[in-house]
């Protein structure tokens, strides 16, 4: 089990230290000792979004670690407008979901050389792993993978909102602050969200014979 396994299964507690202005200050100072408690703290926290939004566990760590990175590279441009916790919610949902292009894309080139002559065969395993996800409390595993797949099939702005609302459990009112959109602009977001997943899931549901 690696640190980021661990994280992930212990409740994501979050600190008052990140609001803290000295802490923010050694932050951008490159402190070792304050990137060290923001690792330890919020690992569990990043992990657990990218892992909402991409479903594979290895890969779920790697979009953390560049998390992670990110932050150490950017956080002198962090002005304050946003508590720091929503600006590492944005970084996870940003690098998530260019993770998920750039795998998209892939696919898309791999199926173009399964189709040419003595192409590549085309990779028709499952991407899902199994995992408990505290958003999803379903006990099978097929029907964990069913409804990532539904929720795949949603535009990336109506997948962020129904991600972080009803996988990350999140508030509308913090992902307004994290997609910096109206109430107004996420529940409608939602509510095509939500009508296009039931429809997925029960073409899926249809398919597999349930």
């Amino acid at each position: 089990m690696t640190f980021f396994h661990f994280a992930f299964l212990c409740t994501v507690l979050k600190p008052l230290f990140l609001d803290d202005k000295q802490f923010l200050n050694d932050l951008k100072a490159q402190k070792h000792d304050a990137f060290k408690r923001l690792l330890d703290e919020y690992q569990g926290l990043v992990f657990n979004t990218c892992l909402s939004f991409v479903p594979n566990v290895q890969d779920a760590e790697d979009v953390a670690q560049d998390v992670f990175v990110e932050v150490y590279r950017s956080i002198s441009k962090f002005k304050g407008g946003s508590k720091l916790s929503t600006w590492l919610y944005r970084i996870a949902v940003n690098k998530s979901l260019e993770f998920i292009r750039k795998k998209n894309a892939k696919k898309r080139f791999g199926f173009k050389l399964s189709l040419s002559p003595g192409g590549m065969p085309l990779d028709k395993t499952s991407y899902f792993t199994e995992f408990d996800h505290p958003g999803v409390l379903l006990e099978q595993k097929e029907q964990k993978a069913l409804i990532f797949k539904a929720i795949n099939t949603l535009p990336e702005a109506q997948r962020i909102v129904f991600t972080l609302h009803h996988i990350d459990g999140l508030p509308y009112s913090e992902i307004e602050e994290i997609t910096e959109r109206s109430k107004s602009s996420v529940e409608s977001l939602l509510f095509r969200a939500r009508k296009r997943v039931k429809e997925q899931l029960t073409i899926f549901f249809k398919k597999e014979g349930w």
